[in-house]
């Protein structure tokens, strides 16, 4: 096998096609939790906002582990943040989704630590071969 160097010194591939297919079911799995979310938090305060937030968290997590990638925790935050933005946009009839309490915000800006926490420790590619550990 020949040494292949670094792989940021690699050419760019494109991914296959199921790989992108599982990046957009996360990105739309992602924008759902953030509707049940939303819903969630305002009505049970303390435990659905716990809830939501968790459940958040456990989709972030959960992608970057079933796809072994930072993009599989980055592809559902996405969608979850897109989804928040859009849901706190006030419509021309003066109706909205989040109130103006501390849950909301909480909400808000819980989700989106979560998502920058998840999305910095997913797991990213390990170098193989024998001279990538101490001692070898």
């Amino acid at each position: 096998m020949p040494d292949q160097g670094s792989l940021l010194a690699q050419p760019f591939q494109r991914p296959p096609a199921g790989r992108i297919a599982v990046w957009l079911g996360l990105l739309l799995l992602g924008a759902l939790t953030a509707l049940a979310g939303a819903l969630l938090q305002a009505g049970w305060f303390p435990g659905g906002l716990l809830l939501a937030l968790t459940g958040a968290a456990g989709l972030f997590l959960g992608g970057a582990r079933a796809l072994n990638s930072r993009a599989g925790a980055v592809a559902p935050a996405a969608g979850w943040m897109i989804a928040v933005v859009l849901l706190t946009a006030g419509r021309p009839e003066g109706d909205f989704l989040f109130g103006a309490g501390g849950g909301s915000y909480l909400f808000l800006l819980g989700g989106m630590a979560l998502a920058v926490i998840c999305a910095t420790i997913g797991w990213g590619r390990q170098p193989v071969g024998d001279g990538v550990r101490l001692g070898k």
